[in-house]
Formats: C-alpha cells, sequence, structure tokens
C-alpha cells in the first residue's frame, strides 16, 4: 500500500505555509520526499520556516503580497523559474478571517478577508495552470487542494461574515474548477479544517465549550491536516476530484 501515498519528488507550492495549517500541511510533505515551496506575506518570518524544514527535506520559502496581482504574478513567476515550468500540487492555503458586528462590519473587512480568501486564489490558479498542465497525465494528475473551511458549511457562531463567505464560495469554486480541468487531468479537491491551532483560533483552543461541541471532544493535529493533504496529492486519490473533505473531528457530518 505504500507507494499509493508516496508523494517523493512532488514538487508542490503551498500559499500561507510559514504558519498554521499551512506550516501543518509543508511539514508533512517536506517529511514525505516532496520538493516544497512555501509563500507568506511576512518574507522573514517565511524565509526562517523555510530554513527549518529545509533540514528535514527539500524547501525553499519566497515573502509575497498575494492580496495584489503583482503578488500573484511574482509567486507564479518563481514557481516557475524553481521547478522549469512544471507544478505537480498547489495549495491554495493563505488566508485572513475578520470580526465585527453585522451593525458596523466595514468594507475593509469584507475586502481583506475576500481578497486574499478567494480572489488571489482564483488569479495564483490561473496563472499556475500552465505549470500544473505540462506536469499532469492521466496515470498521475496534476493536484489543485483548496484550503476551505468548516464555516462555508454551516454558519460560524461567531460574526466573521466575509470569512464564512468567502470560505463558502471557495468550496462552489473548487467544484466549478474541478469540472473545468477534469479533462486536462488536474484533480481539484478541497480540505474544510474544523478547529486546528493557529493565529485565528489560539483563544479557541483552550475553551472546554469549544471542545465539548466537536462529536471527537479535541482539537485537529498536524497529522490530521498533513495526512489528508498528502492523500490528496498521491495516486491513492487518483480517482477523487471535486470533492470537500472536512477536517472536522465529526462537526459537520455528525452535529
Amino acid at each position: 500500500m505504500e507507494p499509493l501515498f508516496d508523494v517523493r519528488g512532488k514538487r508542490v507550492l503551498i500559499t500561507g505555509g510559514s504558519r498554521g495549517i499551512g506550516l501543518m500541511i509543508a511539514t508533512g510533505f517536506v517529511e514525505a520526499g516532496a520538493s516544497v515551496l512555501i509563500a507568506s506575506r511576512k518574507a522573514s518570518v517565511c524565509l526562517e520556516v523555510a530554513e527549518g524544514l529545509s533540514k528535514l527535506g527539500d524547501c525553499v520559502g519566497v515573502g509575497v503580497d498575494l492580496s495584489a496581482a503583482a503578488g500573484v504574478q511574482l509567486l507564479s513567476d518563481k514557481t516557475e523559474e524553481l521547478w522549469d515550468g512544471r507544478l505537480d500540487v498547489l495549495v491554495n492555503n493563505a488566508g485572513a478571517v475578520w470580526a465585527e458586528p453585522l451593525e458596523t462590519f466595514s468594507e475593509a473587512g469584507w475586502d481583506k478577508v475576500v481578497d486574499i480568501n478567494l480572489k488571489s486564489l482564483f488569479f495564483l490558479t490561473q496563472k499556475t495552470l500552465p505549470l500544473l498542465q505540462a506536469a499532469a497525465t492521466r496515470a498521475d494528475p496534476a493536484r489543485i487542494i483548496n484550503i476551505a473551511s468548516v464555516d462555508g458549511i454551516r454558519p460560524p457562531q461567531v460574526e466573521t461574515y466575509s470569512y464564512s463567505a468567502s470560505k463558502a464560495a471557495v468550496i462552489a469554486l473548487t467544484r466549478h474548477l474541478a469540472k473545468r480541468l477534469v479533462d486536462g487531468f488536474i484533480n481539484v479537491n478541497a480540505i474544510a479544517p474544523g478547529l486546528f491551532p493557529s493565529k485565528m483560533t489560539e483563544s479557541l483552543m483552550g475553551d472546554e465549550a469549544v471542545l465539548e461541541a466537536i462529536p471527537q471532544r479535541r482539537a485537529g493535529t498536524a497529522e490530521d491536516m498533513a495526512g489528508t493533504a498528502i492523500f490528496l496529492a498521491s495516486r491513492a486519490s487518483r480517482y477523487v476530484t471535486g470533492q470537500v473533505v472536512a477536517v472536522d473531528g465529526g462537526i459537520t457530518g455528525l452535529g
């Protein structure tokens, strides 16, 4: 069975890869033998994290602001240059959140979140599509893995309107892209995480009421997230596209 989950040598681009869920995924791919490029807005942090991961395997980092078109183009160009025009796996993970009461929710809070969570995801996919097409084959499709959220599946308790709307849109876009790209041997799937440790969720991690609301009574781990991403990038998922995998301890399936 081991070769089914083998990702050694695959070229993997991960946005938002310097912390949280992105770092969990990046670490998993590096340890599994993939060549990984992580991108993050804070260049110094991204390069430091990449240097640490490079002690485990093949990883480089690039600091880039994906909320602007120039940043998307720069990352696409860097990826093309690094891997001679080929990309096996694109993980669209970079994200932002904003919480504000409905009555005062600001345009800035809407635009910031939607621009990074949805707009940059679409245009980075567009710009790297030729690289994915160059690597894709019927026997081993290229992969796009979009990081959505359980908040895009069911309404959250907190007033993060632009976040939940953007993540629901990511799920719809995942299915649309999957249908459009399936003939070109590119599989497109989404992961919808529940509670995982990150900067966004640090205030929730010690809240017993939050954990009690999860059927498995715990937050997700790095192993939970990396394992799902590696499955979606490996031969084991060759026949899987247009799907949303909720990695949430049972919140959406059993709630």
